[in-house]
């Protein structure tokens, strides 16, 4: 890859900043937040890499680009975070980035994939972390999702995270302070930590997640019985919202492991690593899964438990009231000829006799668990 022609031998910092310049400046995108005068607010870090060790001294994307192109074994890892479009763009042009890669990279609402765009590769991976929170309620957050995109080239590794889910700071401290071996194999080196540090925090959430699962479950069946339906339920949402980042990433890495030629044999081996960890997790998601629905039917199925132990003590607190009711009802008629009415002591007999049975009736229904 050579430098670009519009730079005509000027100093490529001074080119990368008046070109950013010029695209805050024009009409389209006046006084746009999130650049400051040099337009690289997003670039988190620009490094050149020879043999594993990054070379002294800051540089601008477009700087670090033609040193990785006039040295061999070197190349370029820049870190953006949340790019607007036009730096995106004005990136894209310096290092031949396809457009439908770039707006994908600008909008992250792109599911885990790979493709390739001429020699260089896209990966998509969508991050996670675990949200903390005192107790788990109808609307806690407990799995926060983010982006993070990766392009690969011969000379260059450019990674673009949207959200606050894993960092690349401790990534790249890493491979240039105790894995430069692994940094000499090249860009697909990076990709391989990058994504093995997204993976690593797939298994976090997923233990994570796994305890509230248990204090689900045991307010569920526990006597009193203190998780509400609503808990379980937006418990299965989070966990439904960590599946949509995990399982999808399967496919991108069986196609990394399976290449011949593109990827590094070396790195390959590492990849399959990745992908043991990631089926590691897919498999405690499915179960998380499994056992929140039994979770939830379970509940539901107390709920109506609960709800038919009312219904037979209302019924047989009826019952009871439905033996005084057809007693008042019998000498309420008012008929003149009926047993007992001229009786001196029928008014107390007929209470005694109602009570003794309202008593008999009532043991009855205790007896048998009605009330």
């Amino acid at each position: 890859m050579t430098e670009r022609s519009w730079t005509r031998g000027r100093p490529l910092g001074k080119v990368w900043a008046e070109r950013m310049r010029g695209l805050l400046n024009n009409g389209d995108n006046p006084g746009r937040p999130g650049f400051d005068a040099a337009g690289t607010s997003s670039v988190v870090d620009c490094g050149v890499y020879v043999d594993g060790h990054r070379l002294p001294g800051d540089f601008s994307p477009d700087q670090a680009l033609a040193e990785a192109c006039s040295r061999d074994g070197a190349f370029v890892w820049l870190g953006l975070h949340q790019p607007e479009e036009p730096e995106m763009a004005a990136i894209a042009q310096v290092y031949g980035l396809h457009e439908l890669a770039v707006e994908d990279a600008v909008k992250a609402e792109q599911r885990p994939k790979l493709e390739q765009f001429n020699d260089v590769h896209f990966l998509v991976l969508r991050t996670a972390r675990y949200v903390p929170h005192q107790e788990l309620t109808e609307s806690s957050q407990v799995v926060e999702t983010g982006q993070m995109m990766i392009f690969i080239g011969e000379r260059f590794v450019i990674t673009v995270r949207h959200g606050d889910a894993s960092e690349m700071s401790p990534v790249r401290a890493d491979l240039e302070k105790q894995r430069a071996a692994l940094l000499q194999q090249g860009p697909w080196a990076v990709a391989y930590a990058v994504t093995d540090r997204v993976v690593d925090h797939y298994l976090e959430v997923a233990d994570d997640f796994e305890a509230d699962l248990d204090i689900i479950e045991e307010g569920v069946f526990s006597r009193d019985r203190i998780a509400p339906i609503q808990q379980v339920y937006q418990l299965k949402r989070e966990l439904v919202e960590f599946r949509r980042a995990v399982v999808p990433l399967q496919r991108p890495l069986a196609s990394i492991t399976s290449s011949q030629g593109v990827v590094p044999k070396e790195i390959r081996r590492y990849f399959r690593d990745v992908q043991d960890h990631l089926t590691r997790t897919v498999e405690q998601v499915s179960s998380y899964d499994d056992l929140l629905n039994s979770i939830l039917q379970a509940r539901l199925a107390q709920v109506t438990v609960d709800q038919n132990n009312d219904m037979r003590k209302i019924a047989s607190w009826a019952a009871i009231a439905t033996v005084w009711t057809a007693f008042a009802g019998v000498y309420g008629m008012n008929f003149d000829y009926m047993p007992e009415t001229g009786w001196k002591y029928g008014y107390p007999a007929l209470i005694a006799l109602l009570s003794l049975v309202t008593v008999a009736l009532y043991r009855a229904l205790r007896r048998n668990g009605w009330l």
